[in-house]
């Protein structure tokens, strides 16, 4: 079993071969590869490395499967007995990313 934690932007992510990853990248299309090159963690049957703060030479490769939509948020501002209110939603995008390998 090999698995490896990666750097995403702000976030840190567990990641294994085959797993479904949501990024914030926009300009991707389906069928791109993506990489990550902050691997911060890797763990093999034999082996575990742990990086100052990122290995070098180990990079953990995917496959963009497409855009998906996250779930909704809704913001509702009220003003009691002025008849103020707004409702206001936002429904993020996100690029899934099929993990294929680590090495």
């Amino acid at each position: 079993m090999k698995y490896a934690v990666v750097e995403n932007g702000s976030n840190q992510l567990l990641v294994e071969p085959g797993d479904r990853v949501l990024v914030d990248e926009h300009d991707l299309k389906k069928g791109d590869s993506y990489k990550w090159e902050k691997v911060m963690f890797l763990r093999d049957d034999e082996k575990t490395e742990i990086g100052t703060p990122y290995l070098k030479k180990v990079k953990v490769k995917g496959e963009v499967n497409g855009m998906v939509k996250g779930p909704k948020v809704i913001n509702y501002k009220k003003k009691r007995r002025k008849g103020y209110s707004r409702k206001v939603g936002h429904r993020q995008k996100y690029t899934e990313v099929t993990v294929k390998e680590i090495g």
